[in-house]
């Protein structure tokens, strides 16, 4: 599928960084996009908001969807919760698996979805198992599903890499629990979007799980003090031996403005190694070179000097 083919994309969770950012890729790429949002009002200011046709529909509200995916051939899905709550599993897979019946029965030929990165048989953090079973529930509803899986993403305003800065640049020495120290495989939002777009012009992704990592495996430690680099910094990091996730999440947003209750599910999914296993990507996408952590830093680190975009 190409742009000369005139498809219409639909993308959820555009109110998010990850489809916020995806909307002007496909425009620049020329196609056609449908945002589907609860509250349009949340779009306002964006700079391609007149480029896009916007609907209002609600993943759990299933009679809201069908009219808003008609005519739509490939549908982005990218929202999952990062909320503590008690119920946020459980809305996830409701969520997931309403869109997924209404996208099979208004004929749309794909979806397209992010999920995090996470061995099968680890002890996956309830948010980690959470998304692995939203890419299941697509598939087990919808159309095919293309399912790209990765870990922390690095790009100016995303979670992964705002806790970095925040830590690094507000605390000369750290107290580091454990999951600082998990290895793990960050990739830059560039190669990320690079991924999400070539896929519409790849069919072999089709009903594919595909990780997709950065050129470095690294600790969150590492990246605390790769940022400290780019920056002039010196840092030291401190192994204490027990900081709970809720503990580490009170200490996150003490010092970050990161909520309590948005960090502990982050820190949580730092205690599992999050490490691409397979080749996929490299198969389908061999164009794809993705960065290293301290280019994607660097990247990130000029956008926010440059401002709102």
């Amino acid at each position: 599928m190409s742009p000369q083919d005139n498809p219409l994309i639909m993308v959820t969770g555009v109110t998010g960084y990850v489809g916020g950012r995806l909307v002007p890729r496909l425009l620049a790429a020329g196609y056609r996009v449908r945002c589907l949002v609860r509250d349009p009002a949340r779009l306002q200011g964006r700079s391609w908001l007149d480029q896009v046709e916007v609907v209002q529909g609600d993943v759990l509200v299933p009679e809201t969807l069908p009219a808003t995916l008609q005519g739509v051939q490939v549908a982005y899905y990218l929202i999952h919760s990062m909320m503590s709550s008690a119920d946020f599993h459980e809305r996830d897979l409701v969520a997931a698996r309403n869109f997924g019946e209404a996208a099979r029965q208004a004929g749309v030929e794909r979806v397209i979805n992010l999920g995090g990165l996470g061995e099968p048989h680890q002890a996956l953090s309830e948010h980690l198992d959470s998304r692995r079973q939203t890419g299941q529930a697509l598939r087990d509803t919808g159309p095919p599903v293309t399912e790209f899986r990765a870990a922390a993403i690095i790009g100016s305003g995303s979670l992964s890499f705002e806790m970095v800065r925040y830590l690094t640049e507000r605390v000369p020495v750290m107290i580091c629990p454990s999951w600082v120290f998990t290895r793990t495989q960050p990739i830059a939002i560039n190669d990320v979007l690079s991924y999400l777009l070539a896929t519409l012009t790849v069919p072999e992704s089709r009903d594919q799980i595909i990780e997709i990592g950065g050129a470095d495996v690294l600790t969150y430690g590492d990246m605390m003090l790769g940022y400290a680099r780019e920056r002039g910094l010196t840092r030291w990091l401190l192994p204490v031996p027990v900081l709970t996730p809720r503990l580490s999440s009170h200490w996150v947003h003490w010092v970050t403005p990161i909520p309590a209750e948005i960090g502990r599910p982050l820190i949580e999914g730092l205690r599992n190694e999050l490490i691409v296993r397979t080749g996929t990507a490299r198969q389908l996408f061999p164009e794809i070179e993705p960065m290293d952590y301290q280019a994607a830093v660097r990247r990130a680190l000029r956008r926010l000097e440059a401002g709102p975009i």
